[in-house]
Parts: C-alpha cells; sequence; structure tokens
C-alpha cells in the first residue's frame, strides 16, 4: 500500500460585512474572513493538503480566484471536487489533522459540528478528522484579530 502526506497551510483577513465561516458552518462573529470564495480557511487549508498529498498542486490551481465560477462559492462545494480529484487518481482518505488559529469567537464549542460536516464532505469518518484549535497569545495579526489562518496535514493512500 502506497501513502502519502500532504500540508496546507490559509489565512485570511478578517472584514466588517462578511459572514465567517469555518470548517463548513457559520459562526456567530461581528467580523467575516474576506476572500473570492466564502473564504473558509479551515477547509482551503485541508484541500491544499490533499492536493498537495497526491502531487495536485494546489487549490488555487484547479479553482482560481479569478473566475466567476468560484465567486462566492461554499468551500464545500470545493472540499467535495478535490475529494472527487485525489479520488479519480487512485487515493483514499486516510485521517486529517488540522489547527485553526483565531483569537476569537472561541473554537471549541464548534468543533463537534465541524468534523461532522466535513466529514460529510469528504465522505470519511468523524474518526478520521481531528480539528484543534488555539490562540496566538495576543501576538501577531491573529492576536490583534486581523486575520485567522489554518493549518492541515493529510494521509492518503493508494487504493
Amino acid at each position: 500500500m502506497k501513502i502519502r502526506v500532504g500540508m496546507g497551510f490559509d489565512v485570511h483577513k478578517l472584514v466588517k460585512g462578511r459572514d465567517l465561516w469555518i470548517g463548513g458552518i457559520k459562526l456567530e462573529h461581528e467580523l467575516g474572513l474576506l476572500g473570492h470564495s466564502d473564504a473558509d480557511v479551515l477547509i482551503h487549508a485541508i484541500c491544499d493538503a490533499l492536493l498537495g498529498a497526491a502531487n495536485m498542486r494546489d487549490i488555487g490551481y484547479h479553482f482560481p480566484d479569478t473566475s466567476d465560477e468560484f465567486d462566492g462559492i461554499d468551500s464545500k462545494i470545493l472540499l467535495r471536487k478535490t475529494c472527487e480529484l485525489i479520488r479519480d487518481k487512485g487515493y483514499e482518505i486516510g485521517n486529517i489533522d488540522a489547527t485553526i488559529c483565531a483569537e476569537r469567537p472561541k473554537m471549541n464549542p464548534h468543533i463537534p459540528e465541524m468534523k461532522f460536516v466535513l466529514a460529510e464532505c469528504m465522505s470519511i469518518d468523524t474518526d478520521d478528522v481531528s480539528i484543534k484549535a488555539t490562540t496566538t497569545e495576543k501576538l501577531g495579526f491573529t492576536g490583534r484579530e486581523e486575520g485567522i489562518s489554518a493549518y492541515a496535514v493529510v494521509l492518503i493512500q493508494k487504493q
């Protein structure tokens, strides 16, 4: 069995007038993430990790922010399409380990729902999706609440 590992990272700026979507769910917050799509930083990091593991470039290559097709798109659609791309190449997802970096809002209460939504999108078991959250102790752009970032590591295996 051939296994591969991929790592993804994404960051988006927090702004007024946008909804805050993270992990496929809408969070109540006075600021949202700026981006061409719904700017779901966690899903974007996972997509990049999956594509990287399969040696298929990155999310911007497959879903460019210059395309009207992806303007305002729900990132769960991008995640489903990413999973189709890696499965078409013969890979299956082993597990996901991801971290969200944000000062506010608190992520912990939402992690079980995020795990459920993401597992459903990827057609995997919720036990194969690990999501953690951290702050940066008020340091940097995250600490100043200027943006939110996410990291993801994935394991995929050739079927």
